[in-house]
Parts: structure tokens; sequence; C-alpha cells
């Protein structure tokens, strides 16, 4: 059984991070599609919202007057420049048709972290939340950010290992590796609500 204060983040579940036809596609619809984490989360998603824990999402979007992105980084340069792709209502920001339903709560925001440039952690404070289970796409993007953010905010974060996933397997055990250590550590969907 999980901690009563804690919650799901299910970080960039949206259809420019996970389909083909979305900005990310060429780089991450297909290792995506082939690991198989999209059914695994929304099934983990599931189990916790059953459990009683709030599932909420991230989504990357750029509003018209782009919000707080700053580009500061290659990536971050590439969204401005397709920015139109990003904003609130476009196809590409939607979440992916298998996890629409799931969410108890969404933030936007313009940051790899999904803790940075919101209201996230003062909602999370606001509702007694302290402890964190993390899935999304990529590990090694908004995945480690966030994981190492919530740490350094104070939160007990747990990265779900087998609902993350990345362009390349390698960097997606490396990053893994790297949560592990600047975090609370890995779970996976067999034992993330087992003993903490």
């Amino acid at each position: 059984m999980p901690e009563q204060n804690a919650a799901v983040l299910a970080l960039h579940w949206q259809v420019n991070v996970i389909r083909p036809e979305g900005f990310f596609g060429p780089m991450l619809a297909e290792p995506v599609a082939a690991s198989g984490v999209v059914q695994r989360a929304a099934a983990f998603h599931k189990q916790a919202a059953e459990l009683g824990l709030p599932i909420v999402f991230t989504r990357f979007i750029v509003p018209e007057d782009e919000g707080r992105l700053v580009r500061n980084t290659g990536l971050m340069e590439s969204v401005g420049a397709a920015q139109h792709e990003f904003r609130p209502d476009a196809a590409g920001s939607r979440l992916i048709d298998e996890m629409a339903d799931q969410a108890d709560h969404i933030v936007d925001n313009q940051k790899l972290s999904g803790l940075a440039g919101n209201t996230l952690p003062r909602w999370l404070v606001e509702n007694d939340i302290d402890t964190l289970y993390l899935t999304g796409v990529a590990t090694n993007l908004t995945v480690e950010q966030t994981a190492r953010h919530g740490t350094d905010l104070g939160f007990t974060v747990y990265t779900v290992a087998d609902c993350v996933t990345a362009a390349d397997p390698h960097v997606h055990t490396a990053s893994l590796a790297n949560i592990a250590l600047v975090s609370a550590g890995l779970r996976t969907t067999a034992d993330a609500f087992g003993s903490n």
C-alpha cells in the first residue's frame, strides 16, 4: 500500500513526444512503441488511482507569449522555432488517447522539469503530498530533470523504471543509474506500492 501522501507525476505523455506525428516523433515514437511503456504506464496510473493516489500530468506547451520558455539550449531553441506545434490547443499538446481520461490534475510549463515554471510544487505541498512516483518520456530529459528537481525541493521521489523510456537504450540505462543515485531510487510496476 502506498503512502497516503503520495502522487503520480505523469510526465510528457502527449502526442508531440509519444506519437510519430508529434514534434519529437522521429526521435522517440519508435523506441516508445517498441518498449511497451505506454501500456505499462497506463496500467500503473490506473492501479495508483484505484489506491487513491492523484495522477498529475505535465504537458510541455508554449503559449502565444512563449510563457517561461528560455531558449538557452539547442532543445529549447528547436521548440521555440516550432512553437505553434506546442500551443495549448494544438493536436501535439493533447495527452495520448490511452491516458486522456486518467488525469486528476494537468499542469503545463515550458521547462524540462515537471516541477519548474509552474505552481505544481505549491499544489503538492497544499495537498500534503511529499512522495512522488514518476512515469514519462524521456528518461534522460523530463524524468531525470524532474527526479533531481523534486529531490532538491524536499520530495521523496521514486521513478517507476518500467514506466519510462528514452530514444536510446544505453542512455535510458545510464539515466536510470543517475536517478537511482540522486533520488529515493527506482521502483517497478511490480513493487512500487510495496514497503517503502
